[in-house]
């Protein structure tokens, strides 16, 4: 009997679990290692600073939905990985595999700018948007200017734009909204590009947006530093704040770069061939975020990389159990779908609006691509939030 190790639970990992054991059932032992022992429906941590959820209503205890299905679990945090003996280094003792599977997600680089960590906050973690909620308590009382946006190299520019937009919809409700100037900052070449060089219309959508709500925006810029309310740009402006939310780059996770076998690129990121097989070793795989992918476009002014959240990572997932399926039970061919090739699925929320984003590939070239606004209400972001967490408890990871 092989075993599969994957190293991380959540999206890709949650789904190549489950994938693999429903595929090779009791031919393969397949173990999951994490050091959080349930799943976090990560997108709409960006409802938590607002009250319109807790994280308890997106948390699911993924660690039942493995026993169910025969799918084992460590709760333990990866020291590191030695690939010439197979072995997964644990804080507590060791893992042997046959077949590896990086799927821990990135860790977040605060280091990019100085006084980021001190002085922005970050909603891409649980305590982070409990963090957030309780600022917004406090501004209530003495608001002033609001910056929000993505340094440079960060990725995940989606995420900051529904924030954005959200916050200066709760700025209305609370009746405050004439007391702060609010202000995006963004290292893309133009607004809308999301790392995916952009969708048809979305740039001339994003600036009518920014005129509709009065937001002031800056394009090609990072950040130089950070001060308690006073943030330096690298196009020399300094904007003063009262309040603050970056997203900062994504880098690789910490036993990932305490592992030379694993030959990862500089940021941290496992390459992988257009199988997401490593490109050295064939018994090492890697899913979602922890895949190194290259930006498509030339950088400009100010670095910035592309998006490896939500559908991607899902379907990655998908893609690795198959091919591990195929090769340890020597049927067909693998799947190749390089990163750029997976169509381009996602509802961006917009503070109790959304705009549907449909591509059939990512990257360019594409052949269909498509951003349509509902400025009635959110319906398909809730809807795919409730689809989402039902099929996670019940495990139909196959499931699109």
């Amino acid at each position: 009997m092989k075993t599969i190790v994957i190293i991380g639970g959540n999206f890709s990992g949650f789904t190549t679990a489950l994938e693999l054991k429903r595929k090779l059932k009791n031919q393969a032992r397949v173990i999951v290692v994490d050091k959080r022992d349930y799943f976090l429906f990560i997108p709409s941590l960006i409802w938590v600073p607002f009250g319109r959820r807790k994280v308890a209503d997106i948390k699911v205890d993924s660690v039942q939905v493995f026993k169910k299905y025969g799918v084992e679990f460590v709760h333990q945090e990866v020291l590191s990985v030695d690939l010439q003996q197979q072995q997964v280094r644990l804080k507590e003792g060791f893992l042997g595999f046959d077949e590896l599977v990086i799927a821990s997600g990135p860790k977040v680089d605060f280091e990019v700018a100085d006084g980021l960590r001190e002085y922005a906050h970050y909603i891409g973690t649980p305590k982070g948007a409990e963090k957030m909620g309780e600022a917004l308590e406090a501004f209530k009382n003495a608001p002033g200017p609001i910056v929000i946006g993505a340094t440079q190299s960060a990725g995940c520019m989606g995420a900051a734009y529904e924030f954005l937009f959200n916050i200066e919809e709760w700025l209305r409700a609370q009746k405050i909204r004439k007391k702060v100037e609010l202000y995006w900052i963004t290292p893309e070449h133009y607004l809308g590009h999301f790392g995916i060089d952009g969708i048809p219309l979305g740039e001339s959508m994003l600036k009518g947006f920014m005129k509709m709500f009065n937001i002031h925006y800056i394009t090609e810029v990072g950040v130089e530093k950070m001060e308690q309310e006073k943030i330096y740009l690298t196009n020399g402006q300094q904007l003063d704040y009262k309040l603050a939310m970056l997203m900062p780059p994504f880098i690789g996770a910490d036993y990932v770069r305490q592992s030379p076998d694993l030959k990862a690129a500089p940021n941290g990121f496992i390459p992988v061939k257009e199988n997401y097989q490593h490109e050295d070793y064939d018994f090492v795989w890697a899913a979602g975020l922890a895949v190194n992918v290259k930006p498509p476009f030339k950088a400009g002014k100010v670095p910035f990389s592309v998006p490896k959240t939500g559908y991607p990572s899902d379907e990655t997932g998908k893609i690795v159990a198959e091919n591990i399926y195929r090769k340890l039970s020597g049927k067909g061919s693998f799947i190749k779908k390089p990163w750029g090739k997976i169509p381009a699925l996602c509802v961006m929320d917009a503070g109790k609006k959304e705009v549907i984003i449909v591509a059939n590939h990512l990257f360019k070239p594409r052949t269909f691509a498509v951003m349509i606004p509902n400025v009635f209400y959110d319906v398909f972001k809730v809807l795919f939030e409730k689809y989402f967490l039902w099929k996670t408890k019940n495990g139909y990871a196959h499931l699109p």
